[in-house]
């Protein structure tokens, strides 16, 4: 018994072991990205308590997270192109590979049966099946050139997937959206839509999946892209909404895919401006813009809609602002602290974990007493996933 009794505790204090699978339900864990240390952590957010350390991730300075239809299996896109799938009940690595040289995310198929990655180097998307990882599709992007004129792919970014079985992703470079039909899977049928505005930097799609919105970096302006009626291609939106007004160095891009949407509103991050831009859903004509703490990164919807929550890029990265989607006040400026990068609410919202960076801790408050509730320490942490994401468009 002497010799159980220091195993036994280093359970009660850092979660189970790794291997030791648990016997349960998955609608209330999550992970969270360990950016320098390459690891993910497992979280039981009933709990809110680690239960698994997950190492030997590679590069997860971007990383972002998909999850399976049955939220058992995470699939964990790195920035050196690893493409992981994780067990979260059992806290292990079922199969990593390195699929590319610089990847900037991916995306889930409609039926969960596909893994689709978007690339920087080489550019282009690859598809795999979510069972084994076994590549079904490798589809260059546009040739183009560098800075230097030598040839190389578009870089692809902003991939989302969409109803229908397909995904639909952006090209950097050359100002691109395409359409990526996988219902043949070893046939991809792709709509290839030019000129849809310059340097499209990150792309969304509205949670019932009908509408495609890219940001632009290289002018003010979305473009959109109706998915219901993509014949009609695709149409600049919020053009010049930054007109007579110098922009900000930009030091971090807003990251799309956390955008806010609350009743007939949308919410979306000013590029280089400290300001939220507020559009109308049905006709997307701007109604009004809220001026805040710094330049926004996410701009996320508590689930009811009722409030808007905001981080920054560096150097008011210290901040966390809530909105009142209603009124467009700013009822409450949370000092979080340093390298404040990710947010993530419960399924319901009556929390937001946030990731702090700098002091090596998720904090989790309570939406509507803004009250912080529990630290849960890791390292250098970043990215945010709960399994809740498994049921949702987009994410």
């Amino acid at each position: 018994m002497s010799r159980l009794l220091p195993f036994l505790l280093t359970l009660l204090v850092s979660g189970y072991a790794s291997g030791e699978c648990l016997t349960r339900g998955t609608g209330d864990m999550g992970v969270v990205v360990e950016r320098a240390a390459g690891s993910l952590k497992v979280v039981d957010t009933s709990a809110h308590e680690v239960l698994f350390r997950v190492p030997g991730l590679g590069d997860l300075s971007h990383a972002s997270v998909v999850y399976s239809r049955d939220g058992r299996y995470a699939y964990v896109f790195g920035r050196d192109g690893g493409l992981s799938k994780i067990d979260i009940l059992c806290g292990t690595i079922v199969k990593r590979i390195v699929q590319g040289g610089n990847s900037i995310g991916g995306a889930i198929s409609q039926d969960g049966t596909l893994i689709a990655v978007s690339n920087y180097e080489p550019g282009g998307v690859k598809i795999f099946s979510s069972d084994d990882l076994s590549l079904i599709a490798d589809i260059p992007a546009t040739p183009t050139t560098d800075r230097e004129g030598k040839p190389k792919q578009a870089k692809t970014v902003g991939l989302v997937d969409a109803p229908g079985q397909r995904f639909v992703v952006s090209l950097y470079d050359t100002g691109e959206s395409w359409i990526i039909d996988m219902r043949i899977p070893g046939q991809p049928a792709i709509q290839r839509f030019t000129h849809i505005g310059s340097l499209p930097y990150d792309a969304l799609i509205t949670p019932d999946g009908r509408y495609y919105i890219a940001g632009l970096f290289g002018e003010d302006g979305l473009s959109l892209l109706d998915l219901w009626h993509p014949e009609k291609g695709p149409r600049m939106i919020l053009r010049d909404y930054g007109r007579g007004d110098e922009k900000l160095p930009v030091y971090k891009m807003p990251h799309l895919e956390g955008w806010a949407i609350a009743g007939e509103r949308a919410f979306l991050p000013a590029v280089g401006r400290n300001q939220i831009l507020v559009v109308h859903r049905g006709d997307w004509q701007e109604t009004g813009r809220v001026a805040v703490h710094g330049q926004p990164v996410f701009v996320m919807a508590r689930p009811d809609g009722r409030q808007i929550w905001v981080n920054f890029a560096f150097p008011n990265n210290d901040v966390v602002q809530v909105i009142d989607s209603e009124t467009l006040n700013i009822v409450k400026s949370i000092t979080t602290g340093k390298g404040t990068l990710h947010m993530e609410f419960s399924p319901r919202g009556e929390e937001v974990w946030i990731s702090v960076r700098d002091r090596d801790e998720v904090q989790v408050y309570d939406t509507e007493s803004f009250e912080l509730t529990h630290r849960i320490p890791a390292d250098k942490p970043s990215g945010i996933f709960f399994t809740a994401r498994a049921h949702q468009t987009g994410l």
